[in-house]
């Protein structure tokens, strides 16, 4: 898999076992809690479709600034990596607060995924009328195929960004983290799931933002009786279901006077004669072309989504060592995945991904005991 162990590196950092929390055998959490694991069914017959998605990567991590161009007011909000839905509440608010207030009434957002809806709606909440320019809606938007769990991961390069970008990025993690507890519920298609993070060797999980954003914490060793792992670390993390989401915040904008156009700007010639002076820009990808970013790359991931599994009440990622996994179940699919693949600009599916993508999760439901 090209660039898993880059990708991997979001999820995880490596501790010695000295440093490591207690760990609990997973015998003693059987006894104690009475938990036990339905397998998911990962028989091909059960395969409602395969999708390919991209995701807007900087290796010097997301955008957000404002700058004067043309006499407009430029505020980017753009480059999340594979974490534009869970970090998109933080991001926009830091953006919206370059907003210049002083005369300005109406602002346009450039995107209507989760990052565009979200800045959109903040915009709204303080009182701006605000107009959506966007090529694509829900369904058909980048973050229609997000995994969406609330763990922002592969965002950023360690080694390329400053300390100044990390302050913003744990800034943007907590306001987000709190702005999807109050959106918790069936309406927005967001809820509490046990999740597992699963290692071949000890290892400590780096929680992004702080880990009391992730309640219900416990390190296990020997977990083989569930999933087939040495280790695993437990917690609580929200799943957002990103189409119920997506399209709930729609219907929010729509209903608090929110203004849409479906359209495609091919320059930024055509974003300066909008009737806006102030503009917010969450392209995405689109940003690289638009407004001449060239960091900016694609970072293809593939998916196998099944039917739904009532029975499937967790979530897990799993670290072999050789390949990246994760399960997230949602209320119409079960999604698969584990690819990330660098600079890969096409949407393809790829057959010979599909088929390592189910005989790994294969693997692990044949484990689940």
């Amino acid at each position: 898999m090209p660039n898993s162990k880059l990708d991997r590196r979001r999820f995880i950092a490596l501790a010695s076992a000295a440093s490591a929390p207690a760990i609990t055998g997973a015998c003693g959490k059987t006894a104690q809690t009475g938990r036990r694991y339905a397998p998911v069914d990962t028989s091909a017959e059960r395969v409602i479709r395969t999708v390919a998605g991209l995701r807007p990567y900087r290796p010097s991590g997301f955008v957000v600034r404002s700058e004067r161009i043309a006499g407009k007011t430029i505020v980017h909000n753009y480059g999340h990596g594979g974490a534009g839905v869970t970090l998109s509440w933080g991001t926009a608010s830091l953006a919206v607060d370059e907003v210049p207030a002083a005369g300005v009434t109406r602002v346009a957002v450039l995107g209507a995924g989760a990052v565009g809806l979200a800045t959109a709606r903040l915009l709204q909440q303080r009182g701006f009328q605000v107009a959506i320019y966007a090529r694509e809606l829900s369904p058909n938007t980048t973050s229609n195929v997000a995994g969406a769990l609330w763990f922002p991961t592969s965002v950023y390069e360690p080694a390329s960004v400053s300390p100044e970008f990390i302050d913003q990025f744990t800034r943007a993690c907590r306001i987000s983290q709190r702005r999807f507890q109050d959106l918790v519920g069936n309406h927005y298609g967001i809820r509490w799931l046990e999740t597992h993070f699963l290692y071949e060797t000890l290892q400590q999980t780096e929680f992004p933002g702080g880990a009391d954003l992730y309640p219900g914490q416990q390190l296990y060793e020997n977990p083989s009786v569930y999933f087939g792992a040495p280790y695993a670390q437990q917690f609580f993390a929200m799943m957002i279901d990103s189409t119920t989401y997506l399209d709930a915040l729609l219907r929010d904008f729509v209903l608090a006077g929110g203004e849409i156009n479906v359209t495609a700007f091919e320059s930024l010639a055509a974003v300066i004669e909008l009737p806006e002076t102030v503009v917010m820009n969450c392209t995405g990808l689109g940003a690289r072309d638009l407004f001449g970013d060239d960091e900016i790359i694609a970072v293809k991931g593939q998916l196998v989504l099944l039917l739904p599994q009532t029975a499937i009440d967790y979530a897990y990622v799993v670290d072999s060592g050789n390949e990246l996994l994760y399960m997230f179940p949602r209320a119409n699919e079960i999604m698969l995945g584990g690819t990330s693949e660098y600079d890969n600009w096409s949407l393809d599916v790829e057959p010979e991904q599909v088929a390592r993508i189910l005989q790994g999760h294969s693997r692990i439901a044949a484990a689940v005991g």
